[in-house]
């Protein structure tokens, strides 16, 4: 069985900067991929070094978890979102809503919106993908728990979208506006392209929200 020194060198002078790799794991509530651990000097002799001996825990393909790091409740979200690549996918629909903690939705699965190029994903149990062909503006988008999450409005009209019960919706709506998290206007701007059953619930919340 090779030392822990012999494995280092095998294939990259790089040494390990086990410090770098858990303040990357730290923001990602303890879970990192094989890409990040080779920026910080892990290779593939080093990570299965640490798989074997219990330090990293080997999620799914491409994607670990530091053991000791502690638990978080929505964990789910976390693989699911890295798997599909922290920069391009983003967390939305009924788990924007969870996340946002804007309604008492209870995802039934992970929702991620991917650019359409991205429509060939290996589908994951658990997980529904969402394809767009625009790319998110600043304003679409927002950070929970150092999450990328559409914003409150772009939520609120993608659940509206695609069928989330209209009390749900309601709620939402009321919520987001009283803590601040959009405005009318941004949730009215935010249904130009929909349908107009989707039109029609946005405004019907919107008169609910106290003056």
């Amino acid at each position: 069985m090779h030392s822990l020194s012999k494995i280092q060198g095998m294939h990259d002078t790089t040494s390990p900067n086990h410090q770098n790799l858990f303040d990357i794991a730290s923001e990602q509530h303890g879970y990192f991929t094989a890409k990040q651990a080779r920026a910080c000097g892990f290779n593939w002799d080093l990570l299965s070094h640490h798989t074997r001996t219990g330090r990293f825990l080997r999620i799914r393909r491409g994607l670990y978890r530091l053991r000791d790091y502690p638990s978080f409740p929505r964990e789910e979200v976390v693989v699911a979102w890295l798997a599909a690549g922290k920069d391009s996918s983003v967390v939305s629909h009924d788990s924007a809503l969870d996340l946002l903690d804007l309604s008492d939705v209870i995802p039934q699965a992970v929702h991620l919106t991917v650019p359409r190029s991205k429509r060939y994903l290996r589908r994951v149990p658990g997980v529904i993908f969402h394809t767009t062909t625009e790319k998110f503006s600043p304003g679409d988008l927002t950070f929970r728990e150092g999450i990328r999450v559409t914003s409150a409005a772009r939520t609120i009209v993608d659940a509206a979208e695609d069928g989330t019960a209209p009390e749900q919706i309601e709620m939402a709506v009321v919520q987001a506006i009283d803590r601040g998290l959009t405005t009318p206007t941004r949730l009215t701007e935010a249904t130009m392209g929909h349908s107009s059953r989707v039109l029609a619930l946005i405004n019907r919340s919107i008169k609910r929200v106290r003056p």
